[in-house]
């Protein structure tokens, strides 16, 4: 007999765990498409830019479109407000399936707005509505998906099936970059700057399809239906309010503090890199989208190993070394690269700072989620984060762009090791925040 209750149990055990990994399996595929139609932006916008802004020199174009870039960012803070609160109040599934209708209806826009020499001074203009939206989107997105995984996630296992976050979020990216790859070699950069970039934007828009029917298969968390359940039996706190956000402002100020140099660092070696590679360095487009390619192929095969690894030695030391190791190799790795135009050196210049941004990365989602109960997590993850990204990871490319515009390139690489140094300040202050059990429904004070 008890040799038939043990089998029961192993077998309900594994029927679990194959029912986290389809959920985590599931939203990931959906983060995924997301990032892809966000990354998308910037991988092709050196091929995109002219057909939005009148004609210029190359870096005054760079700059428009960053800038664009930046302003979608504005959103993210509205985003995991409007979202969060959804996803707090109906469910993390649903808001999971807003978000990736808006962002298909950002590239869409994006693909079908006709040329600034066609519409004039409207193309720019719906590329900023566009661009709206997606920030709006992906404003959501993180919070929630960051929050859906950890509530999903086995206990003791949260760091690993959280770091795949960002395994796909990069992913995204990759994507992206693999498609300008393949772009580039059907097509002439004539033909990528005049159609050939609207390509990119055409298969993001057809993704998200795909990806609503998946997320509707999604299991909601029962983190979630437990509390929505307390709720309407009146015994349950209020959900997702800003009163009761409010009341978590320690926490708050930590997702601040922890985001602040993390962000700005992963935007500087993944967005902005492949344009400092093309504008500073010197090289070749097609060479510059290789390097990335590669260097984030690593990165993303780093980000479950550290997530395992935190769940082995905990979130607060990994942060620590991230801040530590940021700070000594920002100027050394940009310095440098400024001046090759070797792809073998610039390719090691990337993926080692990429390797240090990894101990951030994979944890960065479980961290903001093990700060807040579950009645007001996705806001609490969302909006304090959402708004310090959109104010540092946001401006990456316009502050460094601005710099360079202005002759003082190298400074923008001090502003980069100062923010992480602050960061560095909140890891060390910062207490644990996983303890290997389920996650609470009540964050501890």
């Amino acid at each position: 007999m008890a040799t038939q209750t043990t089998t029961a149990d192993t077998q309900k055990s594994r029927q679990g765990e194959r029912r986290v990994v389809s959920n985590i399996v599931r939203g990931s595929i959906g983060n995924l498409i997301e990032w892809y139609d966000w990354y998308a932006y910037t991988a092709f916008s050196v091929y995109f830019a002219a057909a939005f802004f009148p004609s210029g020199d190359q870096t005054a174009q760079l700059l428009n479109t960053a800038a664009v870039f930046a302003v979608g960012f504005l959103m993210r803070p509205i985003g995991g407000w409007v979202l969060g609160r959804y996803a707090d109040r109906r469910g993390r599934r649903s808001a999971l399936t807003l978000s990736v209708t808006l962002m298909a209806a950002g590239s869409l826009i994006v693909a079908l707005t006709p040329s600034y020499d066609t519409i004039g001074v409207v193309a720019p203009v719906l590329l900023v509505t566009a661009r709206l939206l997606q920030g709006l989107s992906v404003g959501g997105e993180y919070s929630t998906s960051a929050t859906y995984m950890s509530e999903v996630a086995s206990p003791g296992r949260r760091g690993y099936y959280s770091s795949f976050q960002y395994v796909t979020l990069i992913a995204g990216q990759l994507t992206a970059l693999g498609l300008q790859i393949i772009l580039q070699q059907l097509l002439s950069d004539t033909q990528m700057e005049s159609w050939g970039w609207r390509i990119a934007f055409v298969v993001g828009a057809a993704g998200a399809i795909v990806v609503l029917w998946l997320r509707r298969g999604m299991d909601e968390s029962e983190s979630f239906e437990r509390v929505a359940a307390e709720a309407e039996k009146g015994s349950g706190p209020a959900r997702g309010s800003l009163r009761m956000l409010l009341s978590y402002p320690r926490q708050c100020l930590i997702v601040v503090g922890l985001t602040m140099g993390g962000t700005l660092f992963f935007y500087t070696y993944t967005t902005y890199l492949q344009k400092f590679m093309v504008n500073t360095s010197g090289i070749a487009k097609p060479t510059a989208a290789w390097i990335n390619f590669f260097a984030l192929l690593v990165f993303v095969l780093l980000q479950p190993v550290m997530g395992l690894l935190s769940d082995r030695i905990g979130r607060r030391p990994m942060l620590i070394g991230f801040g530590v190791l940021g700070a000594i190799v920002v100027v050394p790795s940009l310095t440098l690269l400024s001046h090759t135009s070797d792809p073998l050196y610039a390719f090691l210049l990337m993926v080692g700072p990429l390797a240090v941004s990894s101990l951030y990365t994979s944890i960065s989602a479980v961290v903001k989620a093990e700060l807040f109960p579950t009645s007001i997590r996705a806001l609490g993850v969302g909006l304090p984060y959402a708004l310090t990204v959109a104010l540092f990871g946001g401006t990456a490319e316009y502050v460094a762009l601005w710099f360079k515009d202005a002759g003082h390139e190298s400074w923008y690489f001090y502003y980069v090791t100062a923010c992480v140094l602050v960061s560095l300040l909140v890891y060390i202050r910062m207490r644990e925040t996983s303890d290997g059990s389920p996650l609470e429904s009540e964050a501890k004070d």
